[in-house]
């Protein structure tokens, strides 16, 4: 098992991207710690189904609140000891009509999903930094319902957040990188459930959490099933 021993932080955990991170995480021998603002009844009972014998903890709040995401990050470092991986899924999605929005309502979307973000780095850094080791790993936000340019601005944001963040902490052994997936406004509902989009991108955040990726810091990677390469056409 590539995380043995390892405790790895995920928010947004209770389902989509977060749930599946969390789950390949734990079967990978990590104990996982749940963050969410909701229940993540789901997560934890796929988690005990695969491995009766999984450690994990859950944390409920609001995860753009600074006093709860600092009593998050301790009562993990109390229940494990050292924090191993951050997996920053942040993921506030649009349910606006672009037609209808102004650009100051996308901006504050996007804002806020960075804002959250960047508290959980914070949060867990000195944590990181006093062990000499860590993994921190941002997801892009996917919009959805003609969110595309909540999208584009918040992957933006993120991007830039995770070069700084990997620049800042290369000295202490920590990486930083982004995986981002493709908007949820590129597929239809038929492909969303034939390519198990969810499922790759977990496995691009085990590669950055595991130390095969011991070289790589301040990368975005996309996981789009090959849109990027498509003609703009």
């Amino acid at each position: 098992m590539k995380l043995k021993g390892q405790t790895a932080i995920v928010t947004g955990a209770s389902n989509g991207i977060g749930a599946q991170t969390a789950l390949l995480l734990s079967q990978q021998g990590a104990n996982v710690v749940l963050v969410d603002s909701v229940s993540c009844e789901a997560t934890l009972q796929a988690i005990q189904s695969f491995s009766g014998k999984a450690v994990y903890l859950e944390c409920l709040g609001e995860v753009r609140d600074k006093e709860f995401v600092n009593a998050a990050m301790a009562r993990a470092s109390d229940t494990f000891g050292e924090l191993h991986i951050l997996v920053n899924n942040m993921c506030i999605c649009s349910t606006h009509n672009e037609n209808q929005s102004s650009v100051d309502e996308w901006e504050l979307e996007a804002d806020t999903n960075a804002q959250a973000t960047s508290l959980f780095i914070r949060g867990v850094s000195p944590y990181m930094m006093e062990q000499k080791y860590g993994r921190i790993i941002n997801i892009s936000s996917i919009s959805s319902f003609g969110g595309e340019r909540t999208f584009t601005a918040s992957k933006d944001s993120i991007s830039k957040l995770t070069m700084q963040t990997a620049k800042k902490l290369s000295e202490y052994g920590i990486t930083c990188n982004s995986v981002a997936p493709i908007s949820m406004t590129k597929l239809d509902e038929a492909t969303i459930h034939q390519t198990g989009t969810a499922t790759s991108i977990a496995e691009a955040v085990l590669y950055f959490a595991s130390s095969e990726s011991n070289y790589t810091t301040g990368q975005i990677l996309k996981v789009d099933g090959g849109f990027c390469i498509e003609s703009p056409n």
